[in-house]
């Protein structure tokens, strides 16, 4: 049987890097185990962001995770893309580089949004290819992640859990479970969340991701914009004990909290591992803090989206 986390560590508990808490970060040197960063916020940066990460990178392990891979896309890989995702990995050295199941754009243009891919036999060779593609350029551990969706495709012929294992079995790379995403689809689509996780290789995942959404009520969004609640916390918790622990990552993009509620969320984890938390809980349930917001809100109806700190933090 294949080693648990396919050989990778266990990092612990981390954060996602967020240009907010830099000051932060550099000041304070907090007890924070792994930092993963936003590719695409970095490869082409050579000014204080790309000076920031190198300082950090000297006191942290750090992930790489992308939102522009397109790997589901019909279009070429772009392989300048590539070559640059390739030169950030190779000056950072991070443990592995992750992206999403999905594609992001067509006809050379980018959607910015994480758009599901159908679940056929077709989209799973055409997939699985281009993961190897991938793989052979990078030259360093590739994970993907289970985007969440809103609408899925009349002709798929396998559930999302099937199509996620047999892509990573064939194109032998990792996966990165995202729960929050679990959760906001499955509640999309009315399937069963446990089903879900229960059904995947456990074996190749190596990292969690840990989110806030914004209920609908008819449907949940992926906001990364608040606490995580407590059926996702159920979830994780299970999918703690199927894996055996793997690395995790709290994700908070919109409407962002100083350092220390952000810091706060994520050791909550610790109770799921059956652990003690070594922090003060009183942050629990308290609404997001809105002062280091990075995207100004116009209209009342807006609703933020993970993708929407990029542009704010490429400088």
């Amino acid at each position: 049987m294949p080693l648990p986390r396919l050989g990778h560590d266990n990092l612990g508990l981390g954060l996602g890097l967020r240009a907010t808490h830099y000051p932060h970060i550099l000041k304070h040197r907090p007890s924070v185990d792994w930092f993963e960063i936003i590719s695409e916020n970095y490869m082409d940066s050579h000014g204080r962001p790309r000076y920031v990460l190198e300082q950090i990178a000297e006191h942290y392990p750090l992930v790489m995770h992308g939102v522009s891979l397109s790997i589901g896309s019909t279009d070429p890989l772009d392989r300048d893309y590539l070559k640059r995702l390739k030169g950030l990995a190779d000056a950072v050295k991070p443990a592995w580089v992750s992206d999403h199941v999905c594609w992001t754009g067509v006809g050379g243009r980018n959607t910015h949004d994480l758009l599901p891919i159908p679940f056929t036999e077709q989209s799973l060779k055409h997939v699985v290819e281009r993961v190897k593609q991938v793989q052979d350029v990078l030259e360093r551990p590739f994970v993907l992640e289970n985007p969440s969706s809103y609408v899925q495709f009349r002709g798929s012929t396998m559930d999302e859990w099937e199509f996620i294992t047999r892509m990573a079995e064939d194109a032998d790379c990792g996966l990165l479970l995202d729960v929050n995403n679990v959760y906001v689809s499955t509640f999309n689509h009315e399937l069963d969340p446990h089903e879900f996780i229960r059904n995947l290789p456990h074996e190749r995942i190596v990292q969690f991701h840990l989110a806030g959404h914004t209920n609908m009520e008819t449907h949940l969004i992926d906001t990364h914009d608040n606490h995580v609640i407590d059926p996702v916390w159920d979830l994780y918790r299970m999918a703690h004990e199927l894996t055996g622990g793997v690395s995790t990552l709290l994700e908070w993009d919109a409407n962002i909290p100083p350092f220390d509620v952000l810091h706060a969320e994520v050791l909550k984890a610790k109770r799921h591992m059956g652990e003690q938390l070594q922090t003060d809980d009183s942050t629990e349930g308290s609404p997001a803090t809105d002062d280091t917001h990075e995207m100004p809100i116009d209209d009342a109806s807006w609703v933020p989206h993970p993708l929407h700190h990029m542009v704010a933090e490429v400088e």
